[in-house]
């Protein structure tokens, strides 16, 4: 899920970074330049740390000192048919969204949750739905309150838009579909009712 991948690139810190450290100013730079954003290689998440730095020139009418830099970042990369653990965010009646805190641009379309199910309106949340899966008659309701296992289905990178309406949603460089469809996914809490119903079951 995460990589540590080596890079060089050419970077200008400006006059009002020089008076910090240079790895501290180079930092800076490559987070603003990078933080957040996919590359061929993933979404970036983090700067680890930067192997050297050269150079430091300053052209004729021009402020920023020019450094080539070698350093090494911590990038987002799933693949299709990893299972990732994480938080549910928001649902309605297209199905659910997660987050990973870092990352919230995850969709698990209503065909991939387990049926028989239904969407219901939040009782809590009138802004929202819920959905429920119906198992056994047994109601298992996906909520905040879930740490939910998905499997990645796809990952998309959508174009960016030349225009955007004001209400739209931010841009999503990145869009993973994921499914809970399947044995151990979704809610962790419906599994671990059911392993320690299959405990006691041994146990007798």
């Amino acid at each position: 899920m995460f990589c540590l991948s080596e890079m060089e690139d050419t970077v200008r810190v400006p006059p009002d970074l020089l008076k910090l450290p240079l790895e501290v100013a180079i930092k800076k730079v490559l987070q603003k330049l990078l933080l957040n954003k996919v590359l061929s290689i993933g979404l970036c998440v983090t700067i680890y740390d930067i192997k050297s730095a050269e150079g430091g020139f300053v052209l004729p009418g021009d402020g920023p000192a020019t450094y080539k830099v070698r350093f090494r970042i911590v990038v987002f990369r799933p693949f299709v048919g990893e299972v990732i653990a994480a938080r549910f965010k928001e649902s309605d009646s297209n199905g659910l969204r997660l987050t990973l805190g870092f990352f919230e641009d995850i969709y698990v379309p209503a065909p991939l949750i387990p049926r028989p199910n239904r969407c219901e309106p939040d009782p809590y949340n009138r802004s929202q739905m819920r959905w429920v899966w119906i198992f056994e008659e047994q109601e298992y309701i996906i909520d905040h309150s879930c740490q939910i296992n998905f499997r990645v289905e796809n990952i998309s990178y959508p174009p960016v838009p030349t225009e955007q309406a004001e209400d739209a949603k931010p841009f999503a460089p990145m869009v993973i579909t994921g499914t809970i469809d399947d044995d151990g996914l979704g809610p962790v809490s419906w599994w671990e009712g059911c392993s320690e119903r299959n405990n006691e079951d041994d146990d007798t």
